[in-house]
């Protein structure tokens, strides 16, 4: 069984004990690759010992390391099956670094990928969904995509190698379960052959994937990253550009549903800045002026905001402001009705619009540390200071900072056409 090419360098092998990732353990040892093994025993039903046991012995044989750990802790709530597949994957992340290996190798054949097609297709999805799954995403690889469960079968048998049946790929109250044991079966009847017409449709929908993916890096890459740029790109490369910027941002991959995706989308359509929509992973896409952020959905609860007052005859510190000598100064934050004669404008002005004008978001505004002379506001921090108790900085007066100092919006930037290499998919 010739697999997929890897890179070089050590691999952790993904065993659960099941026939797939026993071929795929054996198939890398006759390769000659530098392996490690890694079984997780999630403990969800009587004799999963037993089968950790089957696993090492195989490993002994094979005179591969292994890496084995049972779960200790409670089943995050959710589903079963992802509630075990975010302990699985923890517990291979945790072996790959014990192991000093770049990559993670999984045992799915092309019956998984012909299986999350169907579920894909039947929950609705877009061009990532009709692929199935990637060969590759981060540090893990999937060697066995081109490959059926019945190629597989054989390879074992033809050395002689019994691997264990895991009793719940027949438990039909599993989505997948029940497309492997009667939707796909009852399609493959129908029309001999569709599963295989599905894998290579899957298979090209990969590369239009992976197409769309090197085009939006290539736009992230070439400029700010504005609404109006991301309108002119094919819908498939503006898709993939809110993906590399959520992940980018600390986003768990996958992590996006295409009803998110749509969300995102509509925000970059005209109209006014500061909207945003929640994501997964604490985080927030939203609009600031002509500019695309994802950030932290609620701020960053470090340290209060604290004061910092001294007399000073006059400097050019931009992260402070001067204020004349005697006031009582505070910090509070906003309520209804302040207002301000800013330095260099005409005339008194709101709170509000002068956070409006500076593109602070709506989420962040509450949480803006403002700075107070008795009732009457003085100082926005980054933004604008009173003109009445300003003080002239050849005059001298109380140098005025806060920390830690918010970070005012970035400036408006000139919006940029798409580069001329993209090309529509």
């Amino acid at each position: 069984m010739l697999i997929a090419a890897l890179p070089h360098g050590r691999v952790v092998v993904a065993v659960s004990g099941g026939p797939d990732s026993t071929a795929l353990l054996i198939a890398l040892q006759e390769a000659g690759r530098d392996i490690v093994a890694a079984h997780y025993d999630h403990a969800l039903r009587d004799g999963s010992d037993g089968v950790a046991l089957q696993v090492a012995e195989l490993c002994a044989r094979l005179g591969v390391p292994l890496i084995s750990e049972r779960r200790a802790e409670p089943l995050p709530k959710g589903s079963l099956q992802a509630a075990a597949r975010q302990l699985r994957y923890a517990f291979l992340e945790r072996a790959r670094i014990a192991a000093d290996a770049h990559l993670v190798a999984t045992a799915h054949t092309a019956d998984d990928v012909v299986e999350g097609v169907a579920l894909h297709l039947m929950r609705g999805s877009g061009i990532a969904g009709f692929r199935g799954m990637p060969a590759r995403r981060g540090h893990y690889v999937r060697p066995l995509l081109g490959f059926w469960r019945s190629e597989v079968r054989e390879f074992l048998r033809r050395r002689g190698v019994v691997a264990y049946d895991d009793p719940a790929n027949l438990e039909p109250r599993f989505a997948r379960v029940r497309a492997r044991l009667f939707i796909l079966p009852a399609l493959e009847r129908d029309r001999p052959g569709i599963l295989r017409r599905f894998h290579a449709a899957a298979t090209a929908a990969s590369r239009w994937h992976d197409t769309a993916t090197a085009q939006a890096a290539a736009a992230m890459g070439s400029g700010p990253l504005t609404p109006a740029r991301l309108r002119a790109l094919p819908e498939p490369v503006a898709v993939e550009v809110l993906k590399l910027m959520y992940a980018r941002a600390g986003g768990p991959e996958p992590g996006l549903s295409r009803a998110h995706l749509e969300a995102m989308l509509r925000l970059t359509q005209p109209g006014r800045g500061g909207r945003g929509v929640d994501v997964p992973g604490g985080l927030r896409f939203r609009i600031v002026g002509d500019l695309m952020q994802v950030v932290p959905s609620q701020p960053a609860t470090g340290e209060p905001a604290r004061l910092e007052v001294r007399s000073c005859a006059g400097c050019d510190d931009r992260q402070a402001t001067h204020l004349r000598a005697g006031l009582q100064l505070q910090v509070g934050f906003r309520r209804a009705g302040l207002r301000m004669r800013p330095v260099g404008g005409r005339g008194t002005r709101k709170l509000q619009d002068i956070f409006v004008d500076a593109r602070v978001p709506r989420e962040d505004r509450d949480g803006w540390p403002l700075v107070f002379a008795g009732e009457r506001l003085a100082w926005i921090p980054g933004l604008a200071v009173d003109a009445d108790l300003a003080s002239p900085l050849d005059e001298g007066g109380l140098h005025v900072a806060i920390t830690p100092m918010p970070v005012p919006p970035p400036p408006k930037v000139v919006r940029l056409e798409p580069p001329k290499a993209l090309e529509e998919i």
